[in-house]
């Protein structure tokens, strides 16, 4: 019997490799016959990756973008947004083509599109990968119906540094906890099978170590050495690529002196020959002209630099269309070279189905009826209720039903800023405000009373900055006393504040860095005017990245980061605020106390000289004005309820070679509330042949206790969770004491050394 059960196992795992042998053999023969046909120009027209220059339905013929198309010169087109005008271009371009090769269709999806959830930042903070795996599923789902085939996330460069704008479009400071969300974010987009209708291509973002760019300003330099690149920045691209994620965006910085977009190290060593990388690479936009400006060659030669290295698509540069065939009369570039990535386009288009059927994402019905439904928006709400991270708590939260409550602040009712920055599909006419989700859910149990208390800054062109795009907040021309002295009559009839406060949704983004991270001056005298009424108050804070909070911590009772919620942000925050919802979030980036601590990460490498007591110590590593550590730490965040931890228990203190630690520790819901945990492991290599962090996250798990309840959580650690790059760059592990760390973040643990031998 168990040699039949062998033998069907065996013919069946034959008959599927030679079903996949087929089918790439089948895809081969189709692009090499495709490619067989292909005019030069044309190969080179399917390298070029214009915007969209938008056009009136029923008038793409006469569109800016029309002739290009017709001549061949157009591989795809990024941000168009309508399901009918896609269908209309596509349409052209199928029909009016020589070769009849359709278009791919591109746009940033960034964190939902009509259905937005939370910034990326604060989806990070939910530590749940079913959650932002189902995200970019429905995000696929929905963009997918109005006719989108590529998006270009996840955005997996590693932060450290807030003042950097594009922090809120990232996963934190930490490569374990990023690496895992973009897993998750490429399989939510692409699924198990490109072909399916509702799957998109994924873009991993931006290669490589955008994150680090130097005084946190967009575009700048970044320089680090190849110990820290492998070990620290890296991880979460080659995770993406583990994953199957068939695209890669080259960033704007320079890495070892030469523009990523530029760099042959970097793509064509790294990505393709180290790890593998079978799919096609993009610049950013005008990634490859910029060059020009870092000093690498004229405008000709840096588009010869980028293929080079390895790109296949340029973005909004045009010069791959206008410059290589000069460059390759020339001997600059070859023919192989450009057919290579012309090929890589062509199979990306085979991959979705588009040589079967170019308008399989071009349904009307679907567009109609699956996009921004109401399933999707409960889904959003309660996921953005899981993002929220509760910073502080004295007995202020929840709010009891029937109470009175003063809502006050700027974005209380700024409808426009809820979805945050990069929210391009979203119509925020239809977003969910927190007046009236907070409204809504009181109902006639309570009251709501509102005032705008202050503008969002005190400068007016210091708020347009903000509130940029669409994302505009009506400015009160009252002044400042007029507007507190409103929000205070507000408060004195009311049982508890809740202040709406904080950044503007372009405070961060792209080109949003900020070399003052505090609350704007405007809004902290609002909130020091209603935390002197003596009243409890609850700040809601909406950001984009972390802040220096060091008054608030101190002097406000309540405080709960919300981030940039979505389109259902009211709701989901009144869920919390009246506690329906336990908040469970816990940050991806530590806080600081001040900007002079930046770069600021728990995972930070000793000194000879480390802090040892109490600061200050001199002749010690540390700051006379202000401590080490961070205001709030990575993976921090509170509960309504609270959690008790045991001690470690371990299956063995002494191993040797492959055997496998099992840590585990028992977790106990010790408040009077339904609440979840993320239970944190962090691993501590005490000698290495190179300095080694003095923690790193090595694994986490959200459980969900009832009152009283209490659960034994265990962590597999095998040899593969200890290896890391030394300094010839071989990824091993080596032999030695090791600290086992567990706890709720990463400054309250509990710790056991262990020895493991090869």
């Amino acid at each position: 019997m168990k040699k039949q059960l062998l033998l069907i196992l065996t013919v069946s795992l034959s008959a599927v490799a030679f079903a996949q042998t087929s089918k790439e053999l089948k895809k081969h023969q189709f692009v090499s016959g495709l490619m067989a046909k292909l005019t030069l120009e044309e190969k080179l027209g399917q390298l070029n990756l214009p915007a969209s220059s938008d056009f009136v339905t029923g008038a793409v013929s006469s569109s800016d973008i029309a002739e290009k198309v017709k001549a061949g010169k157009v591989g795809g087109v990024f941000n168009i947004r309508s399901v009918t005008k896609i269908k209309e271009l596509q349409e052209f371009a199928v029909k009016n083509t020589r070769l009849h090769i359709p278009l791919l269709f591109g746009m940033d999806v960034i964190h939902g599109y009509r259905t937005i959830f939370p910034i990326p930042l604060g989806m990070s903070a939910t530590w749940d990968m079913s959650l932002i795996e189902k995200s970019a599923r429905i995000a696929a789902s929905e963009a997918s119906a109005d006719g989108i085939q590529w998006t270009f996330s996840p955005m997996v460069d590693l932060t450290r540094d807030p003042r950097w704008g594009r922090v809120s479009e990232g996963n934190g400071e930490d490569a374990f906890l990023s690496s895992a969300i973009a897993k998750a974010m490429v399989h939510g987009y692409q699924g198990d099978d490109l072909s399916a209708p509702n799957t998109i291509l994924s873009c991993v973002k931006h290669y490589a170590l955008y994150g680090a760019a130097e005084g946190g300003r967009d575009y700048n330099t970044t320089d680090m050495s190849r110990v820290r690149m492998y070990n620290e920045y890296f991880p979460p691209y080659k995770a993406a690529v583990d994953a199957g994620v068939a695209s890669v965006m080259v960033s704007f910085n320079e890495i070892d002196g030469v523009p990523a977009s530029g760099n042959k190290w970097l793509v064509d060593d790294v990505l393709r020959k180290q790890w593998k990388f079978g799919g096609f690479v993009v610049s950013d936009y005008t990634g490859i002209p910029e060059m020009t400006n870092h000093g690498v060659g004229d405008y000709q030669t840096v588009n010869a630099l980028s293929l080079n290295a390895g790109v296949d698509m340029d973005m909004v540069g045009e010069g791959f269309l206008t410059t290589l065939k000069k460059s390759m009369t020339e001997g600059k570039v070859t023919l192989a070279q450009i057919n290579k990535a012309c090929e890589r386009i062509l199979v990306a288009k085979y991959d979705l189905g588009l040589f079967d059927d170019p308008y399989r994402y071009c349904n009307e019905q679907r567009s109609a009826t699956e996009v921004f439904t109401s399933a999707n928006r409960a889904e959003a709400r309660k996921i953005a209720a899981q993002s929220f991270v509760l910073l502080k708590n004295n007995n202020v939260l929840p709010i009891a039903a029937g109470k009175t409550i003063a809502l006050v602040g700027p974005l209380a009712n700024a409808k426009e800023n809820m979805t945050g920055t990069w929210s391009v599909g979203a119509d925020n006419t239809k977003s969910i405000t927190l007046l009236k989700g907070l409204t809504d859910a009181v109902g006639t149990n309570g009251k709501v009373l509102y005032a705008k208390g202050s503008n969002l800054e005190d400068d007016a062109e210091m708020q347009n900055r903000q509130t940029m795009f669409g994302k505009d907040i009506p400015r009160d021309n009252r002044s400042a006393e007029e507007l507190i002295k409103e929000a205070l009559a507000v408060s004195a009839n009311a049982d508890v504040i809740v202040a709406a406060i904080g950044e503007g949704a372009e405070s961060s983004g792209e080109s949003a860095s900020k070399s003052l991270i505090d609350i704007p001056e405007a809004q902290k005298r609002l909130l020091k005017a209603l935390v002197a009424t003596g009243k409890p108050v609850a700040l809601v804070l909406f950001n984009g990245r972390p802040l220096t909070l060091n008054w608030e911590k101190e002097n406000v009772p309540a405080i709960l980061d919300v981030w940039f919620a979505g389109s259902e942000a009211g709701d989901a925050i009144a869920d919390a605020l009246l506690g329906k919802v336990n908040p469970s979030g816990k940050l991806s980036m530590s806080f600081p106390q001040s900007v002079g601590q930046i770069p600021l990460y728990y995972n930070h490498k000793n000194t000879g000289r480390p802090l040892t007591g109490k600061w200050f110590s001199k002749f010690q590593s540390n700051y006379i004005d202000v401590s080490n550590e961070p205001l709030y730490p990575f993976g921090y965040g509170l509960s309504y309820t609270q959690f008790e931890y045991g001690d470690i228990q371990l299956s063995s203190k002494q191993l040797k070679g492959n055997q496998k630690l099992t840590v585990s520790v028992n977790v106990k819901n010790t408040g009077s509330v339904t609440g979840k945990e993320v239970v944190q492991l962090y691993i501590r290599d005490v000698v290495g042949s190179i300095t080694r962090p003095v923690q790193e996250l090595k694994g986490f798990n959200k459980i969900e206790l009832a009152a009283g309840e209490s659960k034994n959580v265990s962590f597999e650690v095998t040899p593969e969770l200890l290896k890391f790059y030394n300094g010839d760059l071989k990824y091993d592990w080596e032999a030695g004491d090791f600290e086992i760390m567990v706890g709720p973040n990463s400054k309250e643990v509990k710790k056991v050394k262990i020895n493991w031998t090869k």
